[in-house]
């Protein structure tokens, strides 16, 4: 998306970001572009946050670069994919782009045709008709119970009662479009179960991804499936910072920052809050680009903690409940490729992982499969155990040797219905930018992009 590098009316100001993940890199390429003068304090020796890659040995001791948890884009991600290009990623190398399907083991489930994208703007939804109304696995009852829901959430603008959950929002349509349909599509895009996630936010994926409303100019397809062949970090955030490095910005890691003091001058009798320190450093403005725990820590522990709008920022922020998820990593036989780059897998008691990812079709090692648990629960061991029968049984595999396991405890909102995210104003100077900040969107690559952004624009 076209943005003006810079408003010539307004004053560049000295900038901090505390976060070097995809809402704080985002944040401050979009403040750079403005005009400002940008330091990013990260306290991890990587960038990337909650989506970043992490390095692990392989079975024979080997290095390799994985990622703490597989992510997925799709074409709707305008913002995600306009920085990416923006900061010098190549699209179509970094990234493996197919039509939208959730392909089951035995080739069942939902497919997406490979329109063209121009046929996409001019018919928004065509598509989405042709693929209920083929797909050889449903009953004309099961299309035309789908065909006639989506309908009504098109002529309802794509909304409904904000306490709605996505399994009430769904209830007319049959069992079986349900299990291939709604509920692989409801875990991938807000990590929460149909019967817990909000239909709310539900119809907000579907209207930008499927339907195409009000879409501009795209790179791909809205719905096209976009699987990272870079490690997470690779992807933007270090692409990002080697961008404002040359434009003069400052890249800061493994700089935990303990407190956000505010720096006061002596004016007309009174004191005036001007700027705020850190590390003993003065800036105009300060965006928390942290994740939850970190920012709320931050917020408590700081002396603007006690203003009313701080207060409340921080009583949203302690209420949102988080919830893990786990990625298995398993090497198979060198000579696996499963039919598809991922798949959609029957998930339940004993089998915890809704996705698999071939990971040697994006460029890694042959035979390297990434498991994906949405709100896993469970120790490693027993995850692990079950992961590997579920390769068994669900892929035909035979042996599989674990490679690397990672829990993120805290990896993803619960967007649940009616939920009160915290607002990007903490303060006055205070901003803040995360996927768990108050937006449209759940927590995905670009619901943080979008946050950074948005932060970034609201300096002035």
């Amino acid at each position: 998306m076209a943005r003006p590098d810079k408003a010539p009316d307004k004053t560049s100001l000295k900038v901090a970001i505390l976060g070097g993940g995809w809402a704080g890199m985002a944040a401050a390429v979009r403040a750079q572009q403005l005009g400002h003068k940008v330091t990013v304090y990260e306290a991890a020796r990587v960038l990337g946050g909650r989506a970043r890659g992490v390095e692990c040995s392989t079975p024979e001791g080997d290095s390799i670069t994985l990622d703490n948890g597989q992510h997925i884009l799709i074409g709707a991600y305008r913002e995600s994919l306009a920085l990416m290009k923006l900061v010098g990623i190549p699209l179509n190398e970094a990234l493996l782009a197919t039509p939208l399907a959730l392909p089951a083991p035995d080739g069942s489930g939902f497919r997406m045709p490979n329109t063209p994208v121009w046929l996409q703007r001019f018919v928004p939804g065509l598509d989405v008709i042709w693929s209920i109304m083929n797909n050889p696995g449903w009953t004309w009852k099961d299309k035309l119970r789908l065909l006639k829901t989506a309908l009504r959430w098109r002529m309802s603008g794509f909304n409904c009662p904000p306490k709605m959950s996505v399994a009430t929002l769904c209830q007319k349509i049959t069992p079986r479009v349900h299990h291939q349909l709604i509920e692989p599509l409801c875990v991938s895009a807000l990590n929460t179960p149909a019967e817990h996630a909000s239909g709310q936010v539900f119809l907000r994926v579907l209207r930008d991804a499927l339907f195409n409303v009000g879409a501009r100019q795209l790179p791909f397809h809205s719905a096209t499936l976009l699987l990272p062949r870079l490690n997470l970090s690779a992807l933007f955030p270090e692409a990002a910072a080697r961008w404002l490095t040359a434009k003069g910005a400052k890249i800061e890691l493994g700089k935990r920052v303990q407190s956000i003091e505010p720096v006061s001058i002596f004016s007309g009798g009174k004191d005036r809050l001007v700027s705020w320190d850190i590390h003993g450093q003065t800036f105009d403005r300060v965006v928390i680009a942290c994740q939850p725990s970190e920012a709320a820590r931050l917020v408590k522990h700081s002396s603007f903690a006690v203003l009313p709008r701080a207060h409340d920022w921080l009583t949203k922020a302690q209420r949102i409940q988080f919830s893990a998820i786990t990625t298995v990593y398993l090497q198979a036989p060198p000579t696996t490729r499963l039919n598809h780059a991922m798949l959609a897998l029957e998930s339940g008691p004993g089998m915890p992982a809704q996705f698999v990812f071939d990971r040697g079709q994006l460029g890694d090692r042959p035979g390297l499969l990434a498991f994906v648990v949405s709100a896993s629960h469970g120790e490693r061991d027993q995850l692990e155990e079950e992961v590997q029968a579920q390769a068994i049984a669900q892929l035909g595999l035979g042996s599989t040797q674990v490679v690397q396991t990672v829990i993120e405890k805290r990896a993803t909102f619960a967007c649940t219905p009616g939920l009160q995210r915290p607002p990007m104003r903490i303060a006055d100077g205070i901003l803040a930018c995360g996927d768990d900040i108050d937006g449209p969107y759940p927590a995905t690559l670009e619901g943080a992009v979008i946050s950074g952004i948005q932060a970034a624009e609201a300096l002035w």
